[in-house]
């Protein structure tokens, strides 16, 4: 009998203003499964949304790992999940990346498919529809992506480790294809070239630590003008950008949760003060704080990075 299998994968925020499908860092909240074979399919959930996570039909890990298997040839084995999921659903935190990573990887483990972790990637990133939010889950850390076919390149740093994150949930989710849905088809020359500098800068504010750039290096004309309207935090929390101890704020991900990032630890109650105040007026949200992940797809057994090699 295969060994059981037991996953962790991190939460990410994707875009960051300008990177729109092509940046993202993951964030030190997750998803984690421990999956062993058995006479017949069960999900055992807690932590956020376990009534939705714990249903057997229409689950999304289940039909990504029983479609794997039955296209590579292989007898679909049952299995008892015990999960425990902190990713919340439909905000923009990448819940569908890490729930189809780990489909991918149950694939992988229990149908003995022999992939490479740069074939798991692939795939995710196929079913996503872009690269960033899968590479960012699987690999951890800020990483930049892009699709050549099917083959994901992708340059990867650790984010500074004195930053930190607030995400900002709403009440409601928002579906992603809602939110690509009012995108507009083609977007001017001021536009495009406005998002080529702040996407620059913004790589490159990560790799140095140049908190001070993100104000700008988060502006964005692609997406976030066309969203706001279902993202209702997003208006008065853009101008905190560059106030003392927030560097830069953004969409997570198609929202409608916002990224808000905070120079270090000791500005936090501050920056969370600041959102509150901003935010006057409109239903109390959650504020999670949390901290930059270096690591991504890890084996619980081991501590090691996931490599389905």
């Amino acid at each position: 009998m295969t060994a059981p299998l037991r996953l962790r994968l991190p939460a990410t925020s994707a875009n960051l203003g300008p990177g729109f499908d092509a940046a993202a860092v993951a964030l030190d909240f997750f998803l984690e499964i421990e999956a062993v074979p058995a006479p017949e399919f069960s999900i055992a959930a807690s932590g956020r949304d376990a009534e939705r996570t714990s249903h057997i039909e229409n689950n999304l890990i289940l039909g990504i790992y029983e479609r794997l298997l039955r296209e590579n040839g292989k007898p679909v084995t049952p299995l008892a999940i015990r999960m425990h999921n902190e990713i919340p659903l439909g905000m923009g935190c990448g819940s569908s990346a890490a729930g189809r990573l780990a489909a991918i990887a149950l694939a992988v483990h229990f149908g003995l498919l022999g992939w490479t972790s740069a074939q798991v990637l692939e795939e995710a990133s196929a079913l996503e529809g872009h690269p960033d939010n899968a590479a960012s889950c699987w690999l951890g850390g800020f990483i930049t992506a892009a699709a050549e076919g099917r083959a994901v390149r992708f340059a990867r740093v650790i984010p500074p480790v004195n930053w930190r994150a607030i995400v900002v949930l709403p009440a409601d989710p928002l579906a992603t294809s809602k939110a690509r849905a009012v995108l507009p088809a083609t977007y001017s020359r001021a536009d495009a070239v406005a998002n080529v500098q702040s996407a620059s800068l913004l790589g490159l504010a990560f790799a140095q630590g140049r908190g001070e750039l993100l104000r700008i290096a988060m502006r964005d004309r692609f997406h976030q003008p066309y969203r706001a309207s279902m993202c209702p935090l997003l208006p008065p929390l853009l101008p905190l950008a560059g106030s003392p101890g927030i560097l830069g704020v953004a969409l997570s991900g198609a929202g409608p949760a916002v990224l808000v990032i905070v120079e270090d630890e000791q500005s936090l109650a501050s920056a969370a003060a600041s959102i509150r105040a901003a935010l006057a007026g409109l239903p109390e949200p959650e504020l999670k704080m949390c901290s930059f992940q270096a690591d991504g797809a890890e084996s619980l057994a081991s501590h090691e990075p996931v490599d389905a090699s």
